[in-house]
């Protein structure tokens, strides 16, 4: 099915110390790092950030589309209504931009099962992945509800559509060590995540 992707790039990087998603991992940026595992699965690229910030170098790319957040300050589920309203297609894959090790088959897999549910993501015993996750356009009334009450917190959205969880054992066939749910939050973030990449460490 026709899935677009939505990566959410409005964070702060407080612990990072300056903005994480133009950081070199390799020889590109940790944005583009992401871009390039959703690329081949999406048929458009929804980038939501915070007012005022451009990705210039990204400019000349059909493709990708750079959005403002349409409620500043209200966190991830802020930017998941943004992407989902600038989407249009049904069904919306949604990532944060600083987990450089997604896993393509893995993706393919949950969107595959998505069909015929609203939200679908990854979860370990009580521990919920929902910024690794596919969504369906049936939740933007429910988060617009949710953060019109004042509330930040995804996990809200749990009581207002058709839940789908994809469990660890679904997950370790594609992903094992769990790599994909990897974020980059500090200097120390990164250097393990090129330790893996270059395969000199876990």
């Amino acid at each position: 099915m026709d899935i677009n992707c939505i990566i959410l790039a409005g964070g702060k990087s407080t612990r990072f110390g300056h903005d994480k998603v133009l950081e070199k991992i390799g020889n590109t940026s940790l944005l583009e790092q992401v871009i390039s595992h959703v690329d081949p699965i999406s048929k458009d690229i929804i980038i939501v950030t915070a007012k005022g910030r451009t990705f210039a170098h990204l400019a000349n790319r059909p493709k990708i589309k750079v959005v403002s957040d349409i409620f500043p300050e209200q966190g991830s589920l802020g930017g998941i209504y943004t992407g989902l309203v600038n989407s249009e297609s049904f069904y919306n894959l949604v990532v944060a931009a600083d987990m450089p090790l997604l896993n393509e088959e893995l993706l393919r897999y949950m969107i595959k099962v998505a069909k015929g549910y609203d939200f679908t993501l990854p979860r370990f015993d009580d521990w919920f992945e929902p910024l690794h996750a596919v969504y369906s356009r049936n939740c933007i009334a429910p988060i617009k509800s949710i953060l019109e009450q004042g509330k930040k917190s995804i996990l809200e959205l749990f009581n207002y559509v058709k839940m789908n969880y994809v469990d660890a054992k679904e997950i370790d066939k594609f992903d094992p060590q769990h790599l994909s749910f990897m974020n980059i939050n500090t200097p120390q973030d990164k250097e393990r995540v090129l330790q893996i990449i270059g395969g000199t460490g876990q």
